[in-house]
């Protein structure tokens, strides 16, 4: 049953804090099956699932999975993450055995600006303090593997330098978990002979780190492990790769990150089971919570639901062209969340001016969802459109949609779970599995492993952003031929660019065509196995606002922690 209702508005941390959580022992037990014996606990309300018990449910039949995306991102506000957890509270309501799983959230953001990824209102996973701060501990893990790997590089420099590196070659970079512009370029080493060689160096936020990538691509340890290896981490002055392996680091890499990799257990405000593990930068990587944990989930429940970052064009693009390819995993469903109010934007209207109705805006706005719909049925995906209501949503705005989307053979169906919970989204729920029913869904990737890497990007850009075309200095296009001739051609693509438009221009809102997709730079990923292409200005260190989040949290005389949204 949906949490009570309050009557007086209340923030997510009120609800979250007044709610009545279950120990996670027996929420594994009674939803799930999982014995005590098979849980790390970390405390009453968290756990993890140990690797020896997901590697038993290998010859286990696999659940359905449904994919959570969007519309283009806008000020406006879609709620995804919301969609996500009020989605599965909603089919375990109609009486189906559903589970979720999301990305870990970044303490960065969590201080800076864009605030948890916990869901929010009635549709939270919970404990949401901790899950939006320390939480088990991945994301410390994962640093200290990354910064393990930087100070044997500069270690191995100091004492000699058998392999050859060229110090204005290192390309491994540092990394901490939180927005800190000053740490983004940086000179190293400074202090005299005894602290090594000075060199150039920089920071990016954890999330953005290779490694993370790995640990949510990586199958189990021991892929986790070899894929550590594979990191190219500088070149010598022959332009040779140096990888991980080749300083002895993987091995020591993997050690701190064998508690980790095991999925982390919890539960949503209605007693669903979620796992909450990984969280690659979306703008450089998959943006989408780990291969263990989805695959996992999926031998544990009959329904499993899960988001990618950003909207359709960019997260479930790289969810299918690369997490799906690599896991051999398929979506039975893809559920695209909009609002009205985002719609608007997206047809001009000013955030200011979005609680008035606009009939006109609207229809040009709803060109943004119509081409998301398209992108998903060119991977061979069937959708449902999920609304997000909101108050000041007038009848005639939501029929407007609701008649756009039946033109195009689509359901779109209004949702409430952020005041109900997982009744508000019921009608979603069932709408879902009437597709999944359907079996219409049958996944096709965007290119085959063979096409060269450069055809690859424009492939994505023609077909999926709608460009006209994709340029490229010449020096990109040879480092491209250069990683094929070394083996890497049949690496998949990941596009960076701006969320905001499917062109590289965030302001051309709706659904432009025929822009140029001009690739500024490309980075090679070896150990998690994709190609970068850098679109536009991508910032791999964000900073703190001029009045960041951390200003209103704080912890009371009682421990209890206030202003986290």
């Amino acid at each position: 049953m949906p949490v009570e209702q309050h009557k007086s508005p209340k923030s997510d941390i009120d609800i979250s804090q007044a709610a009545k959580k279950r120990p996670i022992m027996d929420i594994a037990k009674e939803k799930l099956g999982i014995a005590a014996e098979n849980l790390d606990p970390y405390g009453h309300y968290k756990a993890k699932v140990s690797m020896d018990y997901v590697k038993s449910l290998a010859g286990k039949p696999n659940g359905k999975l449904i994919l959570v995306t969007a519309i283009s991102p806008t000020p406006a506000g879609e709620g995804k993450t919301t969609t996500t957890v009020g989605l599965t509270d909603a089919l375990n309501h109609i009486g189906k055995k559903a589970m979720l799983c999301l990305r870990e959230p970044s303490l960065g953001p969590s201080f800076g600006m864009k605030g948890g990824a916990a869901g929010g209102g009635y549709a939270q996973v919970i404990p949401m303090e901790d899950i939006n701060l320390h939480f088990t501990g991945d994301f410390h893990a994962i640093t200290s593997a990354h910064n393990l790997l930087s100070a044997l590089i500069d270690n191995h420099i100091y004492w000699g330098n058998a392999l050859g590196i060229d110090s204005r070659r290192v390309v491994w970079r540092r990394v901490k978990d939180m927005n800190d512009r000053a740490l983004r370029e940086i000179v190293c080493s400074l202090g005299g002979v005894a602290n090594g060689y000075p060199r150039e160096a920089g920071f990016d936020i954890t999330v953005a780190s290779e490694v993370m990538a790995i640990f949510c691509l990586a199958k189990d340890l021991q892929d986790l492990k070899t894929r550590l290896g594979n990191i190219i981490v500088a070149y010598t002055r022959e332009r040779k790769p140096v990888r991980a392996k080749d300083l002895n680091a993987h091995g020591a890499m993997a050690a701190l990150l064998k508690e980790a990799i095991a999925p982390n257990l919890v539960q949503t405000l209605e007693g669903t089971p979620a796992f909450i593990h990984g969280g690659p930068f979306a703008y450089i990587a998959h943006g989408c919570n780990s291969v263990v944990a989805t695959t996992t989930a999926m031998k544990l429940a009959d329904y499993v639901v899960t988001e990618a970052g950003f909207g359709a064009d960019l997260g479930a693009e790289k969810f299918i062209d690369i997490k799906c390819r690599k896991a051999g995993i398929a979506p039975d469903c893809v559920v695209l969340v909009a609002t009205i109010r985002a719609l608007k934007m997206h047809g001009g209207v000013k955030k200011e001016d979005l609680k008035k109705e606009d009939l006109k805006a609207l229809e040009a706005g709803i060109s943004n969802l119509q081409r998301h719909v398209e992108n998903m049925r060119k991977f061979g995906l069937e959708s449902v459109v999920s609304i997000n209501r909101f108050s000041a949503d007038t009848d005639a705005e939501v029929a407007l949609v609701k008649d756009a989307c039946k033109k195009l053979g689509v359901e779109a169906v209004l949702a409430d779970h952020w005041a109900m919970g997982g009744e508000g989204a019921a009608d979603v729920a069932r709408a879902v599995v009437k597709v999944i029913d359907s079996g219409k869904s049958k996944l096709k990737l965007l290119y085959p492993d063979e096409t060269p890497l450069f055809d690859k990007v424009k492939t994505i850009a023609t077909e999926i952003y709608r460009a006209k075309d994709v340029t490229a200095d010449k020096s990109v296009k040879d480092q491209l031929k250069t990683w094929e001739e070394m083996g890497f051609g049949k690496l998949p693509v990941c596009i960076a660019k701006t969320q905001y438009s499917f062109s590289t221009n965030p302001d051309a809102k709706g659904a432009p065509v025929d822009h140029i997709i001009n690739v500024r730079e490309v980075r090679l990923s070896a150990g998690a196995e994709f190609v970068v292409a850098i679109c536009g200005e991508i910032m791999t260190m964000p900073g703190l606002p001029k009045v960041p989040s951390a200003d209103t949290i704080d912890v009371d005389a009682e421990g209890r922690i206030v202003g986290l949204f």
